[in-house]
């Protein structure tokens, strides 16, 4: 019987886990090719032989999605796997549309064969969309296990943008391990809040390799889920984060609604800036798909660092990138934070977007009027120094989750904006993990 030919669809995350669960060693699959999305230059690498296994000697190559269908046809490729997130059904079943009518199976992988059991007991927080406010949540889990005396290691889903062999494993404890294993600035962005507030955190390519390594100084895994993915570990507790603004994702983006059907409780986030009848609209919907969920309303309230008085002033503000792009939000927490602080306007840094930065606003032309902190490589951090410095204002708000005055050099004063969850009322997750600390 010949070999089922498969092109794993991806953005340089789900796909390397789904393969390595389900096809790396099978003799019944041939990987024949990754498509990538999303995170611009991950295509035209390999996924290399040190880690898709003795099946592939030549590793397996990688290319950009919009070469889908030519692929299908040279390779003679039986199925497509869906493998990464953050798209709406539409979206996903276009995708399907095209696998199909170019010959190809379309599917996603199930939670079955694509979540490890660990040794340890897991917390795993996922999300209804990208910038619902995960990370937060997963420091406010951290500081209520850690306070209790439990050591907890984190874990994050997998953003391995470079050399994939090398960040096969990795390990973050101290903010000098983020130049150690070369970080972008949207891993920065997860990874160094961890770590300056003592923790650890793991993340890297093959899931099985990191969790032994983590359970190894561990009490207690933390999952903290990147995009609206699923988690890649089996949980003893599911966390998942709506956000009002985008009502209606709940059941309308992919895998969005698996996360909440999964769920243990849910995270209404933001409640305090949103409006009451997108907060009902996410509530009702929640009910309707997972009546067992325990629901807890959360906000996320703003502090501010930097002596530099904004109020009056022309600023421009720059925003973590991943929620603005694929993550479809018009702003975030640094805009909120500028109007507040009584800011007489905020530039819009077009005219001046230089490079991979200008490429991002061509491809993503519905972001507000703000600066989204791209820095997948050398290049793009470069641009994104260039454009800040050429930007004509009297100050820069930053509201990305890192100190971004260590990686770029900005000529102007500039004032932070940091945020952590904050839970409303009754329950809350110190009630909900008492019986990971008892």
């Amino acid at each position: 019987m010949s070999k089922q030919k498969i092109i794993i669809l991806g953005a340089a995350g789900r796909d390397f886990h789904n393969f390595n669960c389900r096809y790396r060693g099978n003799e019944a699959y041939e990987v024949v090719a990754f498509t990538a999305t999303q995170i611009p230059d991950i295509d035209g690498r390999k996924y290399p032989a040190e880690l898709a296994g003795e099946l592939y000697p030549e590793g397996i190559p990688i290319y950009d999605e919009s070469e889908l269908v030519g692929l299908i046809a040279e390779t003679g490729a039986d199925m497509c796997v869906m493998s990464y997130s953050d798209r709406s059904y539409e979206q996903v079943m276009s995708l399907g549309s095209i696998v199909n009518a170019a010959g190809a199976d379309f599917m996603m992988m199930g939670e079955r064969d694509t979540q490890l059991k660990s040794t340890k007991p897991v917390i795993s927080v996922g999300a209804v969309r990208t910038g619902c406010g995960k990370s937060q949540t997963s420091r406010r889990i951290c500081e209520i296990l850690r306070k209790a005396g439990k050591k907890v290691v984190a874990i994050r889903h997998p953003m391995p943008y470079g050399d994939l062999v090398a960040q096969r494993v990795q390990r973050f404890a101290e903010v000098g391990d983020l130049k150690k294993h070369k970080c972008t600035i949207e891993e920065m962005e997860e990874y160094e809040p961890h770590i300056v507030a003592g923790g650890v955190i793991y993340a890297g390519v093959d899931y099985e390799a990191i969790l032994r390594e983590a359970e190894k100084e561990a009490d207690i895994i933390l999952w903290d889920g990147g995009n609206n993915d699923t988690q890649f570990y089996k949980s003893d507790f599911h966390i998942v984060v709506a956000d009002p603004h985008r009502a209606g994702a709940e059941n309308t983006y992919f895998p969005s609604e698996t996360n909440v059907r999964m769920a243990d409780c849910v995270v209404i986030n933001k409640v305090v800036e949103a409006e009451f009848e997108n907060i009902e609209q996410v509530r009702d919907n929640i009910r309707d798909i997972n009546p067992d969920a325990i629901i807890i309303d959360g906000a996320s309230p703003l502090t501010i660092e930097g002596d530099f008085d904004i109020a009056g002033k022309k600023v421009l503000v720059v925003e973590d990138g991943p929620t603005l792009t694929h993550g479809n939000m018009t702003y975030g927490a640094g805009v909120v934070a500028a109007l507040r602080m009584g800011a007489e306007e905020l530039v819009d840094p077009r005219p001046w977007a230089t490079g991979k930065l200008a490429e991002t606003f061509e491809i993503y032309p519905e972001i507000g009027t703000l600066l989204p902190a791209m820095g997948y490589g050398d290049e793009q951090v470069a641009d994104l120094e260039k454009t800040i410095n050429a930007v004509e204002c009297d100050a820069v708000v930053i509201g990305t989750p890192i100190d971004l005055t260590r990686i770029v050099k900005i000529d102007k004063p500039t004032v932070r904006v940091k945020y952590e969850l904050q839970e409303i009322g009754e329950p809350n997750l110190e009630q909900l993990l008492a019986k990971f600390i008892g």
